[in-house]
């Protein structure tokens, strides 16, 4: 049974057709973001699938800093940016992994955390799992520990939740599930 915010928000989402390739359905949170009650219903029901006594957010690029930042406020914690490469000053960490369609490469800025902080991923959609994946084995490279993942949108015909519980995480939450 979906919560007042979830359906609200999933009311929200926009489906697109053959974006950005044809075959592909897209799941667009634009209107979500919008809409003012829709965003509170993000932050509401983001946090509240977080678990209880984090150090900081940690967000994704790019939509994941739009969720994460307003949950960071709304737990609050603190918020860390991971990005592409050539993104963030100073010395970075970086990690490196496979996507369906070739590679790809996340920085976090190497003080972002302190060794044995608990954190929080927080994205806008779990699809396969590899960039929350990535994220977590980033966060491990710091020294800190992922104590959950808390999304907007779970796709869960695309089983990414097997891959963030293969990394090590077992508390997933999803806003809303389709």
């Amino acid at each position: 049974m979906m919560t007042s915010d979830a359906a609200l928000v999933d009311s929200l989402i926009r489906t697109v057709d053959d974006f950005p390739k044809p075959g592909i359905v897209f799941c667009d949170i634009a209107p979500v973001l919008a809409s003012p009650t829709g965003l509170a219903a993000v932050v509401a029901g983001v946090a509240a699938g977080c678990p209880d006594g984090v150090d900081a957010v940690v967000g994704v690029e790019a939509r994941g800093f739009i969720v994460g930042a307003p949950v960071a406020l709304a737990l609050g914690c603190g918020f860390v940016p991971v990005r592409k490469p050539g993104k963030l000053p100073g010395s970075v960490i970086r990690h490196d992994y496979v996507l369906e369609y070739g590679t790809e490469t996340l920085t976090v800025q190497a003080d972002a955390l302190p060794p044995g902080a608990r954190v929080v991923v927080v994205d806008d959609v779990l699809a396969t799992g590899g960039t929350i994946a990535a994220t977590i084995a980033l966060v491990g490279k710091l020294g800190a520990t992922v104590a959950g993942v808390s999304v907007l949108l779970e796709l869960e015909f695309l089983e990414g939740r097997s891959a963030v519980k293969s990394a090590g995480v077992t508390e997933i939450a999803s806003l809303v599930t389709r």
